[in-house]
């Protein structure tokens, strides 16, 4: 039986979905490059919700693609294997045997569950790293770090021939070297390196926070390049948050329309971000 509290709530379901039309007809045939890390990888409620709405956003005509991280994961099995690790300035010396367990859990546990949960969802996810058709190529980002590199040259076409066959690209952030060796590629900066390369509608850097906050310790949602640069000088952005804006700027700078950086602890939070007029997090651009 139909009651008027269910009659209701359709309404307002309906209501949601014809006002998210406009937005959905902008982002047709747009490039949407996800950071996928933190609390959404965390469970498997988060993971499924996040691969519904990667689902929904291919349905309707985006081109998403997802980068991950999976930080927590490779410290788990280096445990396991008892592989001491050294450091230098705080940053994980990656030596030859840690990049063998970076890449057996970043392309084989991590992605392939990101992989199995769209798939799950109906969607046709394929799961690959920058090694693969030679999309990523890196040079040693410091070489008393190891294994760690920057990408210096991006090849996307295996990523544009993914996206004409419906296919979503899951990305490991590893990437090879022109002698042949792997490099292990903070996740933040591969997402920005892909987005740059694909010329990106958007870039949606999914953390643990709320977005760049202000002063009096307000999200700040909507931030030009020079905001964040005096943002920046000034230290009312510190600590983890530097990265992720710089990360944006380079991404701006390599020909990204927008970046976002956002909650992606929040249920659906990268359709909030897409489809609805006040949108999610901080939205940063070349100008407002």
């Amino acid at each position: 039986m139909k009651t008027r509290e269910m009659i209701r709530d359709w309404t307002a379901t309906a209501r949601t979905l014809s006002e998210a039309l406009p937005y959905m007809q902008r982002y047709s045939g747009a490039i949407v490059v996800i950071k996928l890390g933190g609390h959404a990888m965390g469970s498997d409620e988060g993971m499924a919700l996040f691969a519904r709405d990667v689902v929904l956003m291919r349905q309707v005509g985006i081109n998403p693609v997802i980068v991950h991280g999976g930080g927590p994961m490779i410290n788990e099995m280096l445990s396991k294997l008892d592989i001491q690790s050294e450091f230098v300035n705080g940053k994980r010396v990656t030596d030859d045997a840690t990049v063998e367990v970076v890449e057996m859990v970043l392309s084989g546990r991590v992605n392939k569950r990101i992989v199995q949960a769209i798939n799950a969802q109906g969607g046709r996810a394929v799961g690959l790293s920058g090694k693969d058709a030679s999309l990523v190529t890196c040079t040693p980002t410091d070489p008393k770090l190891g294994h760690v590199g920057t990408p210096s040259r991006i090849e996307p076409g295996i990523l544009h021939t993914l996206f004409e066959s419906g296919a979503i690209p899951v990305i490991a952030p590893l990437g090879g070297g022109d002698a042949g060796e792997t490099f292990n590629i903070n996740g933040d900066t591969m997402a920005g390196a892909i987005a740059g390369a694909l010329k990106a509608d958007r870039l949606l850097l999914l953390t643990d926070v709320e977005g760049v906050k202000g002063k009096d310790g307000a999200v700040i949602t909507d931030l030009s390049t020079a905001q964040i640069r005096e943002l920046t000088e000034d230290g009312t952005i510190a600590g983890g948050m530097i990265p992720k804006t710089e990360t944006a700027l380079d991404a701006i700078e390599g020909g990204v329309r927008a970046v976002v950086i956002l909650d992606g602890r929040a249920p659906h939070a990268v359709l909030l971000e897409l489809f609805t007029e006040h949108g999610a997090g901080s939205l940063i651009r070349a100008k407002l």
